[in-house]
């Protein structure tokens, strides 16, 4: 491994790494800060699978850096198999005040505009795959390209059984009834979870490991509520900005919800559809 880093830092940056310390990650591969021998510090993600993918991680963190103004790490090289960044201090905890500058830079990104939903190729999240043909209609994208992919994705690799799976069709097919269409397809991060940002003296850093499509800005609010990324200070400054439409935190947050709760099913086990259901019987089904 120290040998493949080493290669790809030298034709990166004419440099050679002189001290490594292990980071926390996501679900793809190692991550390290590495100290250069000029005394840079960059951080290094090492995918050693057999089908190594870390280079569409580095094509969401360019396609945000060159499509909006979210903060996000420079790419200095990217592979399947190594993704080299530059190293962003700052760490996972927000006060008031980072929360209402996450707000800002989330509302300036939903201002990006798409011509559909979707996006020009294939993503992941957490490591699995993340369809985005391109969709004039945002209930249906959700419907097909999220719900239906990753609930199927768990019924066939044995994480959830055949019953749910069709509960979950049949609600799919009523969407129309919860969901409303945005205004236009807006640009996403996509998974604005608590260690996916970085803060420091009250502003936000950077925002990391991201699973990009353009969208609803709904989804990627309900996603923050989800694991509590954020709290009141977020969603009232984020108001202010882009007025929260009625009925999100009571009804539509828990349905966009149904999508990274399957991704958890399928990442960390079935105790994520209990969940699953529990929204499907409230909503009746």
């Amino acid at each position: 491994m120290s040998d493949r880093l080493q290669e790809v830092v030298r034709g990166a940056l004419d440099q050679t790494i002189t001290h490594r310390s292990p980071l926390s990650g996501g679900c793809i591969g190692e991550v390290f800060r590495l100290r250069l021998a000029n005394g840079r510090e960059v951080v290094a993600k090492r995918d050693q699978s057999a089908t190594p993918r870390l280079d569409i991680e580095g094509y969401m963190l360019q396609y945000l850096q060159a499509e909006s103004s979210l903060p996000v790490p420079e790419v200095i090289a990217t592979t399947p198999d190594v993704l080299l960044m530059d190293f962003i201090p700052g760490d996972s905890h927000f006060v008031s005040s980072s929360q209402r500058h996450a707000a800002q830079l989330l509302a300036a990104l939903h201002g990006v505009r798409g011509d559909a939903h979707g996006l020009p190729r294939d993503t992941l999240i957490g490591g699995l795959h993340q369809p985005n043909q391109a969709t004039p209609s945002w209930v249906e994208f959700f419907r097909t390209q999220r719900l239906l992919h990753m609930a199927e994705m768990a019924r066939q690799e044995g994480v959830m059984g055949a019953p749910l799976l069709r509960r979950i069709t049949r609600f799919a097919d009523a969407l129309e009834e919860f969901l409303e269409e945005p205004p236009y397809p807006s640009l996403l991060h996509g998974d604005v979870w608590t260690t996916n940002v970085l803060a420091s003296k009250g502003q936000i850093t950077a925002f990391i490991d991201p699973a990009i499509y353009y969208g609803h800005p709904e989804v990627e609010l309900a996603f923050i509520t989800l694991f509590s990324t954020f709290g009141p200070p977020f969603f009232d400054a984020y108001n202010q900005l882009r007025p929260i439409r009625p009925g999100f935190f009571e009804t539509r947050r828990d349905i966009y919800n149904l999508y990274p709760l399957l991704v958890h099913a399928r990442l960390f086990g079935a105790s994520y559809l209990n969940s699953v259901e529990g929204t499907l019987s409230r909503l009746g089904y």
